[in-house]
Formats: structure tokens, sequence, C-alpha cells
């Protein structure tokens, strides 16, 4: 964390402005109990700064639109560090992908970005992937997590994860993320229509839209780091359902019936692991936080 002599924020830092750190930033500016803070998006690079801003604050020009413009603002990684400036409240969101080495970003991000002064909170979005991948058991919080050594696709999340949480900050295990054109769903039926699904059809998926994951990571802000601080959450919809079962929700949605089918599956029951089952139910206690949309068969019958 940074030292107190550097120039220390009432404002939101959020590392990562894809499609979950663009919802959070909008959920955050519309909230009202964070009416009183701004927003910075911290970036790569500028490629993309048009598009995030149409993204967050749309393009009319009501005054709502315009206050909430004034507490928005996006920058890149290497102007916020140059700048010296820490944050009380950092959420780190940037997926993997786009580093050489996850979990020293993931720490950079909290030593040089966080004020780390008891008044605000780290928060890393992970992965429920992470966990041992069981038959057909239950997972918690608490469960037993793959060997990363093993594992290392993984492990950076593993590492990543330790240390946050040594750092005194809180990871968010997701389930697997979606939104009506971005998941599993969309590929394999795009995709995978004749040629087939690897895997069997009746194995485990545990899902969470978007807009929910971002709504976890702003009910453990609004909590605060009395409550999450060295904690890890498991954060999913609370209904798993089977990779059959995602493709025959969203045949119901208007986006993909012209698909007619279910693609046929290339695994056998004894093909492979069931899967596992999440249960967050006291991470949803504690952040006092429940899902929009309940499954993702609601989200496609109902939107």
């Amino acid at each position: 964390m940074s030292s107190t002599s550097s120039k220390s924020s009432d404002k939101i830092a959020i590392v990562g402005c894809g499609v979950l750190g663009t919802s959070l930033c909008k959920q955050l500016l519309s909230h009202s109990d964070f009416a009183n803070r701004s927003i910075v998006g911290i970036t790569k690079s500028t490629n993309r700064h048009d598009a995030i801003s149409k993204q967050v604050l749309g393009s009319s020009s009501d005054d709502n639109d315009e206050e909430q413009s004034s507490r928005f603002q996006l920058l890149t990684m290497d102007s916020v560090l140059e700048s010296q400036h820490t944050f009380n409240d950092v959420v780190f969101c940037a997926p993997p992908s786009g580093f050489d080495d996850y979990p020293t970003a993931v720490k950079d991000a909290a030593t040089q970005l966080w004020s780390g002064n008891k008044k605000g909170s780290f928060v890393f979005t992970s992965s429920g992937g992470v966990y041992e991948g069981l038959d057909g058991e239950t997972v918690t919080e608490s469960s037993s997590t793959i060997d990363p050594v093993a594992n290392p696709r993984q492990g950076r999340m593993i590492y990543a994860e330790q240390q946050v949480i040594e750092l005194g900050g809180c990871a968010l295990r997701l389930a697997g993320l979606y939104t009506l054109e971005r998941g599993a769903h969309n590929y394999w039926l795009e995709k995978c229509s004749e040629s087939g699904i690897q895997g069997r059809e009746d194995g485990i998926v545990n899902l969470l839209h978007y807009d929910d994951a971002a709504s976890a990571v702003l009910a453990a802000l609004n909590v605060g780091c009395e409550v999450n601080s060295k904690q890890t959450y498991l954060i999913s919809d609370g209904h798993p359902t089977t990779r059959r079962g995602i493709c025959e929700s969203a045949l119901k949605h208007e986006r993909y019936k012209k698909y007619t089918k279910v693609p046929p599956f290339l695994g056998k029951a004894e093909d492979g692991l069931l899967g596992k089952i999440y249960d967050g139910s006291k991470s949803n206690q504690e952040l006092n936080w429940k899902p929009a949309y309940s499954s993702f068969d609601d989200f496609m019958t109902n939107n």
C-alpha cells in the first residue's frame, strides 16, 4: 500500500473497464450510496476511452447525465502512477489475459493505487474456477482450491488472491459470466450447431450475469473494509444449470430462436467429472446482496 505521503482521494478507482468494469462504473454513478463519490476508470491505453465513456454515460444531455459525467474520468495506468495519486477504494477487475505476470500486476495495483488507510477497500474479482473439480459436490467460500502449480491457468488467480488477502483486500470468486450476446450459450448455438459441443450434456455450470457481478462488487464496497478485509466471497446466481440447460434456456429468447434445436453433445456420462455446485449463501448474507437475475433461465425468459 502506498505511503501516507502520497496524494489520496475519495475517488473510486476501477482497474479494467471491460464489460464488468463498465457495468460497475455505471452502477456506482447511479447508486445513491455513492452519490458524492467520483469514479476513475483505469485502462492500459486510451484506445477505447471514447467507447467506454459512451457505454458508461450514454449519449443524452439531461441534467442527470451531466452530473454523472462530471463525476467520471478515464485515465491510463501510466498516467495515474506518474501522478502518485492513491484512492481509498480500488477495484481490480481486469482479466489475466492482458498481463504477463497477473499476480504481480494485482499486487502492484494494491500497493501503488490503494491508500490502505483503513477507510476503504481493495476488491479483486477472481473466479470460481479456482475450486477443485468435484463430481457434483457443493463448494463454499472455504472449500479446497486446485493446486496452482499443477494448474497454472487458474493458479495465477490463486496467487493473485493471496497477494490481495495478505494486503487486507478481499476477493470475489465469480461464477461464469454472461450477457445476452456473450457467454458459452452464444458460442455453442452460433458455432457448434452442427459440429457439436465438447463435454457431457449434464455437466454442471454455475452462472452470473455481468450486471449482477458488478452489483456484488458494489455491495462489497458498500459494506466496507470493516466487513470485507481479508475475506473471500463466492458469487453466483444460486441456480446451477447444465450445458444442455444453458442451450434450452437460450433458445427461449428471440435472439436465438432461429437455431430451433440444441446442438449435439460429444461427451458421454463417463467422460470427466460432473462439475461442482456453488453455494454462496454465506457471501450473499455478509454482503447483503442478491442477484437481479435469479437464474440464467430467468434472464432468457424475461428479457
